[in-house]
């Protein structure tokens, strides 16, 4: 008898962590770009190039329990002044949300679905600039909390210093 008391209590408190879905249903590319303004001028030059990376993720939500998040990689190679080629990736995916209490949704829309994509954008602007006959560009890994947080905290910098300018009128 004992046994099912603390089986039936340990599976009250497992209910609600049960009833929470994350689930990857589909990734997808939504679009690529590939420019290279030099031409064939970029294969002149000695390669040494400066590279600039960009960030950016939207999340929508598609219905009830499916949410769209879009992870925009936007890739600048230049030499010198001129930029040798330029490349942008929406790498996207469907995902299943469901249970988990709306505070949290923010954090796991820009944290964890960012980095379930990004191997998969990261691949494709490797891919279009070997195409593209330019040496292979692989990406370092990116740590989205730390990003998250950060955006997060310039947020909250951002609505204090709008109290201060707003008491002061």
């Amino acid at each position: 008898m004992t046994e099912e008391t603390n089986t039936g209590a340990a599976a009250a408190t497992e209910t609600p962590a049960a009833a929470q879905q994350f689930a990857l249903q589909r990734v997808y590319l939504k679009d690529l770009s590939f420019e290279s303004p030099m031409g064939v001028k970029a294969f002149m030059k000695e390669w040494k190039p400066a590279v600039n990376q960009e960030l950016n993720t939207k999340a929508a939500k598609i219905d009830a329990e499916n949410y769209e998040v879009v992870l925009t990689l936007t890739i600048t190679v230049s030499i010198g002044e001129e930029t040798a080629f330029l490349v942008e990736v929406q790498q996207a995916g469907l995902f299943h949300i469901n249970g988990l209490p709306e505070q949290a949704l923010p954090q796991l829309l820009n944290t964890a679905c960012p980095q379930i994509l990004f191997p998969y954008a990261r691949e494709a602007v490797d891919s279009i600039v070997v195409k593209g006959s330019f040496p292979a560009l692989m990406l370092p890994p990116v740590n989205f909390d730390a990003l998250f947080a950060h955006a997060v905290q310039q947020a909250k910098a951002q609505q204090a210093g709008a109290k201060e300018a707003a008491t002061e009128q």
